[in-house]
């Protein structure tokens, strides 16, 4: 639908979503907001994501763009959308955009962060939905040599989903950091870079941990981005630990969520 063009920043639980993006008979975030403005418009709503997040995987800065047929002033809008919105979904901003802005295409970088549990107490019922509930030690060093081997630009098939179909797996990484929690809870990942793969957080993550866990040399960080084949990439971490913090767009004031 065209008319006036806005973004609005969602947060949203991925527990009972089957990922971002609308699908015929499951229930998944882009559906639910697309739903609510349906109701406002009267009329069908295309919305555009910073990123596709899969099932199970949480948001706190997902960045969307849409038109209404209509001006609205965006108090008005915002205070709309928290009312039909789920429980499970916060509308947290919501602003004007220039013409023809599209939260996918136009973002400059995206910005995840990966929650790792390393106590025994990241099994509670109230930490095991948000967190990767490990529940084994980890070597920082070891962490954050590995981190420290995908930064710059590569080719990324080797940690993504296989099945693809780009016109290249570049992307090229400005951060990649370890940062550990309070108490011996465990360790927080962050990774910012221009563009992702499917799984590709979640793929460098379980290589990390492993390496962490002294299950596979460091060297393997790198042999395997070189080889550009996942055959032998550990598995990919569970998706409760990952959360999509938000998008830089350099047109677009109040959008990014650090």
């Amino acid at each position: 639908m065209k008319g006036v063009s806005f973004f609005a920043v969602l947060q949203y639980t991925g527990h009972d979503f089957a990922g971002w993006q609308r699908q015929a008979s499951d229930r998944t975030a882009q559906g639910e907001l697309e739903a609510a403005l349906e109701r406002l418009a009267g009329g069908r709503v295309v919305t555009h994501a910073a990123g596709r997040t899969d099932a199970g995987v949480h948001a706190l800065g997902q960045v969307v763009s849409f038109g209404l047929p209509r001006a609205w002033q965006p108090s008005e809008l915002l205070r709309a959308l928290r009312a039909l919105t789920p429980r499970d979904m916060w509308v947290a901003r919501v602003g004007p955009a220039p013409e023809g802005f599209n939260a996918r295409r136009h973002a400059t970088a995206r910005r995840y962060r990966y929650v790792v549990g390393c106590d025994p107490a990241a099994s509670s019922p109230f930490r095991r939905l948000y967190e990767w509930a490990l529940g084994a030690p980890l070597e920082g060093g070891r962490l954050d040599a590995a981190a420290a081997v995908i930064l710059g630009e590569h080719d990324f098939r080797a940690y993504s989903a296989t099945g693809q179909s780009k016109p290249h797996y570049r992307c090229r990484i400005a951060v990649s950091e370890w940062q550990a929690r309070p108490n011996h809870e465990g360790f927080i990942f962050t990774i910012e870079a221009d563009r992702f793969l499917h799984r590709m957080v979640r793929f460098l993550v379980g290589m990390m941990v492993d390496v962490a866990r002294d299950r596979r040399p460091l060297e393997d960080v790198a042999r395997i981005l070189e080889s550009r084949n996942n055959r032998d990439a550990s598995p990919p971490a569970p998706p409760e630990g990952l959360y999509l913090v938000g998008a830089r767009y350099p047109q677009l004031e109040g959008a990014t969520q650090r």
